[in-house]
């Protein structure tokens, strides 16, 4: 039998780079590492103007053949900003009793109602704060209270919620150590407050314990800052802090404020996937 051998030069292209990719995969099956080295280098066909089985786009695989995961990106929530504005316009909704996502209506303040009524006694539905949502995936500030954002995961809202029941209390050094309920709370007693509202802290933490709390770093939806003497966390793009610090109000006490420009000085942890 006379066997004639078939150079690259004498067939077209593009039928040089499918007869390739067919020889390479044959060979392919006998060994995982030839498969690998057989994938990329059809690829490379590809990428010089090849056709056939090698113009698909390119696919890394692994060392047993298969194809390499897509690496997840994950979009964290800022933890610093240049300004103090936190100014929102949007749209403002309310989870209701019936877990029903309602449009929410800024209710009146006490005076408006007495004006109203003759001075008739507010209800105790007015001092319940609301569980405000707003779209996306940013907290954002009314009236002083949080919004939790609708994308963030039911723990992240919460969260917020919880911290939102702290607003308008006085900072009370030791607060909300001896009981989760109290007058007043200190800084790291906020931060225990909020977290224990998603069931994350079975009991409070001081600033020192929440340098070793969760994982490093900031989370993508949560960054707590802690030393020795000083704790404060961030949540979708806002600040839970007792210190009036960075913050144009200068208001004292639990508060939801501006993000820094910068948090140095602090060790960064997060609860752990959030």
């Amino acid at each position: 039998m006379q066997l004639r051998f078939i150079t690259a030069s004498s067939l077209p292209k593009a039928r040089t780079a499918t007869l390739l990719a067919a020889t390479l995969a044959g060979i392919a099956l006998a060994s995982p590492a030839w498969a690998l080295a057989a994938h990329r280098a059809t690829n490379a066909v590809a990428a010089a103007g090849g056709t056939g089985a090698a113009a698909t786009a390119p696919t890394e695989l692994t060392a047993t053949g298969g194809a390499m995961p897509t690496p997840v990106k994950i979009r964290r929530a800022p933890i610093t900003a240049r300004t103090p504005n936190v100014a929102y316009s949007g749209p403002v909704y309310e989870l209701a009793p019936t877990g029903q996502t309602v449009p929410y209506e800024v209710p009146a303040t006490p005076s408006a109602l007495d004006a109203a009524t003759g001075g008739a006694v507010v209800s105790i539905a007015f001092q319940t704060k609301p569980e405000l949502l707003v779209p996306g995936r940013t907290a954002r500030l009314i009236d002083g209270l949080a919004a939790a954002p609708m994308e963030a995961p039911a723990a992240v809202q919460k969260i917020i919620w919880a911290g939102n029941e702290l607003i308008g209390l006085p900072y009370i050094y030791g607060g909300g150590h001896g009981s989760w309920k109290s007058p007043g709370y200190d800084c790291s007693g906020s931060v225990s407050y909020a977290l224990h509202g998603a069931a994350l802290l079975p009991a409070p933490e001081d600033s020192s314990e929440f340098e070793s709390f969760g994982g490093k770093g900031p989370g993508e939806w949560i960054a707590i800052f802690a030393n020795g003497g000083h704790a404060y966390m961030t949540i979708a793009g806002l600040r839970l802090d007792t210190s009036p610090v960075d913050d144009p109000t200068n208001e004292q006490g639990p508060r939801w404020r501006p993000l820094r420009p910068e948090n140095h000085g602090f060790v960064v942890r997060h609860p752990l996937g959030l």
